[in-house]
């Protein structure tokens, strides 16, 4: 089945997991590569539209478009006709007009890019919808995490923090537990949302149990969407629910989705340990994009699945094929 758009990380299940994920590992051979553009997407555009400031995601979509051989337009709400009072809908009409492939999309309102999807003949991918979802960066990690475990089946992982202003946290729950891994949410009882069960996770208010987690998953907290005291401090946080080297053990992964408060939510030892996998998550980010991109604006056109390996066949060739230099 032929994904149109990528609005959350409920829009896959496993195999459709799976499927990024190994189009994405094959993305990474090109990377290695002196030249590392594939002609995959010649011809098509991709817009990023961005609301929120991003330096991680941002960079990596542009980077993901390039590599696959796609103009990109980037927008920045910041300087534009949005500061003059235009509308979501008016600027992605006007947008429009120049007829992208594909709308990659940042903004702090939940829900926003389901709406953009109904405005536009465009393929929309999530790239972060306020508190609710950032399905690219599910992705990645669940890549990072593969590539370092093998199969996530049996997994206990635990995501620790301010889960309630996260979109990270959620579409990590749904995307960890597909992968057949079991997810504990562990913070202070403001920062767990009510009702979390829900997702099929467990909740803790306390790092006791934390070393029978095969990954430790930190969040940011993230100050900038907090309209009231929802710690009495940082320092008495970090006492309780800091990760550092008496909490992790040499055994554990340890994971971030950036940018990290060092001193808050980590310490700045185990940053800096082998058990994070911090900078391999960003590494993750281009070519995850890179296969999401190509899911969307090239899956359509490309021959069926190998009856054999159940796998895209047109992958392959576009990776074979070189850009002249």
């Amino acid at each position: 089945m032929t994904m149109q758009h990528l609005l959350s990380i409920e829009d896959l299940d496993r195999a459709g997991i799976e499927r990024i994920v190994e189009q994405a590992a094959r993305f990474a051979e090109v990377s290695d590569r002196e030249i590392k553009k594939v002609p995959a997407l010649r011809g098509r555009m991709v817009l990023n539209l961005f609301y929120e400031a991003s330096t991680r995601t941002r960079s990596s979509f542009e980077l993901a478009a390039k590599r696959l051989s796609a103009d990109v337009v980037n927008f920045a709400a910041s300087g534009s006709s949005v500061e003059k009072g235009e509308s979501l809908k008016d600027t992605v009409l006007t947008l429009s007009a120049h007829k992208p492939d594909a709308i990659v999309l940042r903004t702090p309102w939940a829900g926003a890019a389901e709406l953009v999807s109904k405005w536009c003949s465009a393929a929309i991918v999530n790239a972060g919808d306020g508190k609710r979802e950032h399905p690219t960066q599910a992705l990645l990690d669940v890549y990072t995490l593969r590539s370092r475990l093998g199969e996530l089946d049996g997994a206990s992982i635990w995501i620790i923090g301010d889960v309630a202003h996260s979109r990270v946290a959620r579409s990590n729950i749904i995307a960890f537990q597909r992968m057949g891994a079991k997810v504990t949410v562990a913070g202070p009882p403001t920062l767990i949302p009510r009702g979390i069960e829900a997702l099929g996770c467990d909740v803790r208010f306390t790092l006791d149990e934390l070393p029978s987690a095969d990954v430790v998953y930190t969040l940011r907290m993230q100050r900038e969407r907090m309209s009231e005291t929802w710690v009495p401090s940082l320092r008495e946080y970090a006492s309780w629910y800091q990760v550092n080297g008496k909490r992790l053990s040499p055994r554990q992964v340890l994971m971030h989705p950036g940018p990290v408060n060092r001193g808050v939510e980590l310490s700045g030892e185990v940053v800096d340990s082998p058990q994070a996998v911090i900078t391999a998550q960003v590494e993750a980010g281009v070519v995850v994009r890179m296969a999401v991109l190509y899911e969307l604006l090239a899956g359509a056109s490309a021959p069926s699945t190998s009856p054999s390996s159940g796998r895209p066949e047109a992958a392959g060739a576009a990776i074979g094929e070189r850009q002249p230099a």
